[in-house]
């Protein structure tokens, strides 16, 4: 909203929120100037614009109120990838945020090549779930929920890695394509199969809030949430050997890396405090806000869906049989489903020569990286189409954070495409024939990080 013209003549300085002031001393086409810190949780920023959105009718749903009271710039892009100024228009501008310096750049010939010929196998507007992608994920979703009532009836050890391994499958095949906004283009059917992340011990709005930022910010040192989440036990990040965050046992953590990952359902379904504040602790330790009046709003259907969980697959197998060996069941179906999702996830980022610093060119010259390429080279492509099934197109991790509004069904189709731009650019793209290679190159990398190979003045290679 343009400011009156005299109050705007008079006012020759601002004191904004947080601890910074900015001294306003031309016309501004807006009358509030603020920091990030002082967005309300009704406010978003965008390319250093604040938009009010507590009015707004989003098309894709209320979900964009998650992040209300951060800079969104990245995650707004990265939905919207043909968006123009035009849409943001629809939205009420309230303010601005002097001296806003991105670190990542659009609308280079990369991007612009790239969404140009994925666009015309994928139409816009035709890039959500096809009718094999929602049959595929109705498969997985009735053979999870007959394994459930076999598991509610009596445990087992073999009904337990079965049963285990149908929630990862949920997770990878219904929850994830849903939760991204990009199994159907409508907003209530998004809704629906997204619970499947609560089905299975998750939560939806926990994923959202952590895997929406890891996809804007993938790989970087501070603002990756998953790039953090296993410190300080597991190192993703090469830090130079000086870092304090290094410790002996690194050196030793592709040996145990998947003893951790074991432990990855336990850890989320008794986490109390987390489900009930609503709020991830990885996002948060990142500088994200989530103190808004929406995800309030939400903790009572996130604390009740995980009651339900914790009754069907915890407290009635105990009912049932309480005893040592029902504990085990109960242990076996959750290793079994944290094998499932956290080897597919560990793989698609760590891998040999992956940029794990994607913005230290932004550090050293100042100039923004395009956000683009830096998606690529974070990322890693494996196997193909039957893959693709059983991943959720997950295997195709470089599509997938290049589009991640676009359903899984449809990468097979756009990775060929993908690939020769990338060559033509000079755009560094990893791709493994076999899961299996992926998985070599992971455990390589993660030595490589823990013993700190990388670095030249390691004494372990006798280079000084």
């Amino acid at each position: 909203m343009a400011p009156d013209a005299d109050k705007l003549r008079q006012r020759r300085s601002q004191v904004v929120a947080g601890d910074l002031s900015v001294n306003v001393s031309e016309p501004e086409t807006v009358d509030r100037v603020v920091t990030l810190k002082g967005l309300s949780g009704d406010e978003i920023c965008i390319d250093g614009i604040v938009y009010d959105i507590s009015a707004f009718q989003h098309p894709g749903g209320d979900s964009i109120k998650i992040f209300g009271g951060n800079d969104v710039t990245l995650q707004y892009k990265m939905i919207h990838p043909y968006h123009t100024e035009k849409h943001l228009e629809k939205m009420k501008a309230v303010g601005k945020v002097p001296d806003y310096a991105p670190e990542y750049k659009w609308d280079t010939p990369f991007e612009r090549e790239i969404k140009k010929e994925v666009f015309k196998i994928v139409r816009r507007g035709k890039e959500f779930g096809t009718y094999g992608y929602f049959f595929r994920a109705f498969v997985y979703l009735a053979v999870f929920f007959y394994l459930q009532y076999l598991w509610m009836q009596k445990s087992s050890y073999t009904l337990g890695i079965i049963y285990g391994i149908s929630m990862g499958l949920v997770g990878l095949n219904v929850q994830h394509d849903a939760n991204h906004g990009a199994a159907s283009k409508r907003v209530w059917v998004n809704d629906i199969l997204g619970l499947g992340a609560d089905l299975i011990g998750g939560s939806k709005w926990l994923w959202m809030e952590k895997h929406w930022t890891h996809h804007a910010y993938t790989n970087h040192r501070e603002k990756d949430p998953d790039g953090l989440a296993a410190e300080p036990f597991l190192l993703f990040n090469d830090y130079d050997l000086s870092n304090p965050k290094r410790a002996g046992y690194h050196a030793y953590q592709a040996f145990y890396l998947v003893l951790l990952l074991c432990g990855y359902w336990l850890s989320a379904v008794i986490d109390v405090p987390v489900i009930w504040n609503l709020k991830d602790r990885g996002t948060l330790d990142v500088g994200i806000r989530l103190d808004n009046d929406w995800i309030a709003s939400q903790r009572k259907y996130a604390i009740s869906l995980r009651i339900f969980y914790v009754m069907c697959n915890i407290v009635t197998p105990l009912w049932n049989d309480f005893s040592w060996t029902t504990l085990s069941h109960i242990n076996v179906m959750g290793v079994s489903g944290s094998l499932t999702l956290g080897l597919l996830f560990t793989l698609s980022h760590n891998f040999e020569n992956a940029d794990r610093d994607p913005t230290k060119e932004n550090r050293e010259t100042g100039e923004p990286v395009c956000w683009f390429k830096a998606q690529v080279e974070t990322s890693s492509t494996y196997g193909g189409t039957i893959s693709g099934w059983l991943t959720g197109g997950l295997n195709f991790q470089v599509e997938h954070h290049l589009f991640p509004r676009m359903s899984s069904a449809w990468y097979p189709y756009i990775a060929p495409k993908v690939r020769e731009i990338c060559k033509k650019h000079g755009v560094r793209y990893a791709y493994y024939p076999w899961v299996w290679q992926n998985m070599i190159s992971t455990l390589k990398y993660t030595h490589e990080v823990g013993t700190g190979a990388h670095w030249l003045d390691n004494p372990f290679k006798g280079e000084m």
